[in-house]
């Protein structure tokens, strides 16, 4: 898989926050509910039951909750982006995802 040089090392060099958040993916199949573990500028970590393929394009919705972003109400936030990498662990399947646009809905 071809990615821009820099990119892997942008992500990885982010600043993460771990917040734990609904995630709705929207797959061939119909929307998949996950949770994030992790997220940054750049990209998040997700907990699912559902693995996208490496190098796949993904579309999914965060609702991010006020207190979060400092608004006085909820904001959804709808991404587009490529999937990176899968992480296992004893407990769940995880998903690493570059963010590739965003827009944002009050």
């Amino acid at each position: 898989m071809w990615q821009k040089p820099g990119a892997r090392d942008a992500m990885r060099t982010a600043v993460r926050f771990p917040l734990r958040l609904a995630l709705h993916l929207k797959t061939e199949g119909g929307i998949v509910e996950a949770t994030t573990r992790e997220i940054s500028s750049n990209g998040l970590l997700f907990a699912t039951t559902y693995l996208p393929k490496i190098g796949s394009s993904i579309e999914f919705t965060m609702d991010m909750p006020s207190e979060v972003m400092g608004w006085a109400n909820d904001v959804s936030i709808h991404c587009t982006g490529r999937v990176v990498r899968h992480q296992q662990t004893e407990e769940e399947s995880m998903v690493a995802v570059v963010i590739d646009e965003y827009s944002l809905r009050v």
